[in-house]
């Protein structure tokens, strides 16, 4: 029997995203750490999910609700299902080793890439026309810029929230020591690692640094 997630994604405030304009407010030196901050909790977040699925007692992404997609014959050895999960109003988040989807028809979709950037990209489509095999399945992605902050700021917004929501639901359902397992191995010293109990809150903290500084949102995504 599948089991929702707990507070699913929640529209991004329009008092929030309506303040785009006005001069940046964050030093450059603090957009560079946030972005590395935000794509280093993306990349922790990916290596989570792979583990989610691979949990000895049954796959968590499929006990959360989330369907599988299998890779189709044409594809080449060794590359992994698509997970993805459709929310109420027409909302969908679509999670690949290289990246996450996120629609709302409301404003679009955005792809948060899984590299040191801490990408965001922008598309007016809210759903996927067919499952992102690769990059080049994607829909055409826009860098945000004056034309479309507003949505993809929304957007950006409600995805990272649930991504905190997601640990938070981790972490109540499957405890503590579950998500510290998980991480053990992705702790080599090297990588920049969120502890199992500051990982939700590093994903909170991200979202409200970005809901008060929508002004320096197309430095911080760009």
């Amino acid at each position: 029997m599948s089991v929702n997630l707990v507070n699913p994604v929640e529209k991004a405030s329009r008092r929030s995203t309506s303040r785009t304009s006005g001069s940046p407010s964050l030093e450059r030196s603090e957009i560079t750490q946030l972005r590395k901050r935000a794509a280093a909790l993306l990349d922790q977040q990916c290596w989570c999910w792979g583990r989610d699925v691979l949990r000895p007692e049954g796959n968590w992404l499929l006990a959360s609700g989330f369907e599988r997609l299998s890779p189709p014959s044409d594809c080449r050895d060794g590359t992994p299902s698509i997970y993805q999960q459709s929310f109420g109003g027409g909302r969908q988040v679509v999670l690949r080793g290289f990246g996450v989807f996120y629609g709302n028809p409301e404003f679009g979709g955005v792809f948060l890439s899984r590299d040191k950037q801490f990408s965001v990209r922008y598309s007016p489509q809210a759903q996927l026309d067919k499952a992102p095999w690769s990059d080049t399945d994607l829909p055409k992605l826009q860098k945000p810029n004056e034309a479309n902050q507003r949505c993809c700021a929304a957007l950006t917004l409600e995805l990272v929230r649930w991504f905190g929501e997601y640990e938070t639901t981790v972490i109540h359902r499957l405890g503590l020591s579950y998500r510290q397992a998980a991480l053990a191995a992705w702790d080599n010293g090297k990588r920049a690692c969120a502890p199992a109990d500051e990982f939700a809150g590093g994903w909170i903290t991200l979202a409200k640094r970005i809901s008060d500084n929508l002004g320096d949102f197309l430095r911080l995504a760009t």
